[in-house]
């Protein structure tokens, strides 16, 4: 009975030092479900997390009223008043929720590239446009509509636009080059970057004098100041 009890007592002070030993040593995986977590990228209450495009300083043109994001269409020159995120990102699905004033125009852009030699995000990022389909004082083609690709790629007939003043939620996924635009819980566009055909796009379209768009594989988000009022709340992303 002894022998067999000294036998259990020593099972058990291994059991312990392999257990403690384990629980001690260094975590070689620390962050194993960042890419799954989603991050908040507007608080609802201040600009934390986002600055002008290619400046510094205090924002003025972008407010915070009601837990939204606000534009409040201060937009002067071509230099623009657009807002970009501090932290750049990849590969991803960023949601947001948005409204816009009658006749209003606006933007969120991907993979934006700050620098002096450009004057706004458009000319290097890839646009998931907002506007109103409706009320915008001038004649719309289909690729400047709500939810287009701009100037690339065009919605589907899944798209619901919610009437001016209500909110809308949208979502834009880039996985390696793989991209899909939602609106309102459908799926209204997919396309591929940097393909022979969107190359072909790019280079006969719009975008034929500016090289450099959609060309980043990485970059911050915008929102765009178009002159008018445009609201955001609920923007969060997570890294694919």
């Amino acid at each position: 009975m002894k022998r067999t009890l000294n036998l259990a007592n020593l099972l058990a002070i291994i059991t312990f030092f392999v257990f403690t030993y384990a629980i001690g040593q260094p975590n070689n995986n620390p962050r194993p479900n960042k890419k799954k977590g989603w991050i908040s990228l507007f608080d609802g209450k201040t600009l934390n997390g986002w600055h002008g495009y290619n400046k510094t300083g205090e924002v003025k043109n972008w407010v915070v009223e009601d837990g939204a994001l606000v534009c409040l269409g201060a937009k002067k020159g071509i230099s623009g008043g657009d807002l970009v995120t501090d932290q750049p990102f990849e590969n991803f699905e960023l949601t947001w929720e948005w409204k816009i004033d009658q006749g209003s125009n606006s933007g969120v852009f991907y993979h934006v590239v700050e620098n002096p030699k450009y004057k706004k995000p458009s000319e290097t990022g890839p646009e998931y446009q907002l506007i109103d389909d409706v009320n915008f004082p001038a004649k719309l083609e289909d690729w400047q509509k709500t939810g287009a690709d701009y100037a690339m790629n065009l919605a589907n007939d899944k798209k619901r636009l919610k009437p001016v003043g209500e909110w809308n939620t949208s979502k834009i996924i880039f996985n390696k080059g793989k991209v899909e635009h939602w609106l309102n819980g459908a799926k209204i566009l997919s396309f591929e970057a940097w393909t022979p055909e969107w190359t072909k796009q790019k280079t006969e379209g719009k975008w034929k004098d500016y090289p450099d768009y959609g060309s980043a594989k990485s970059g911050p988000i915008a929102l765009q100041d178009h002159g008018n009022k445009a609201y955001f709340k609920n923007i969060r992303i997570r890294e694919l």
